[in-house]
């Protein structure tokens, strides 16, 4: 599991602009380190987002992201005070699912 991420969320007009900072290496499995030993591929493989309860935006991703991600997207349907939902799992396993309240 990684560090918490950063969800911000606001509502413009009728539209709510997210952005989440997904703190994650995002390693591509075909780095080597100082010592010339392959890095194991580890890298997020899907972003589920819901918002008040109800599924906004489904993502996969692979090997192609840089570390420590940034989404940013707009939606419809949730209003000043929801409650967002980021949740993301990677090709290990490993899962982390965070939240923050839209303003």
């Amino acid at each position: 599991m990684g560090d918490p991420m950063r969800i911000r969320a606001r509502v413009k007009g009728d539209v709510v602009e997210a952005h989440v900072l997904m703190p994650h290496p995002m390693e591509t499995g075909f780095r080597h380190d100082d010592g010339g030993t392959l890095i194991e591929a580890h890298y997020i493989t899907e972003i589920r987002i819901e918002a008040g309860g109800r599924p906004v935006m489904t993502a996969r991703m692979g090997i192609g992201v840089s570390a420590d991600p940034i989404l940013t997207f707009r939606f419809r349907g949730a209003a000043k005070g929801d409650r967002i939902d980021v949740a993301w799992t990677d090709n290990r396993g490993d899962a982390r699912t965070d939240s923050a309240i839209v303003g």
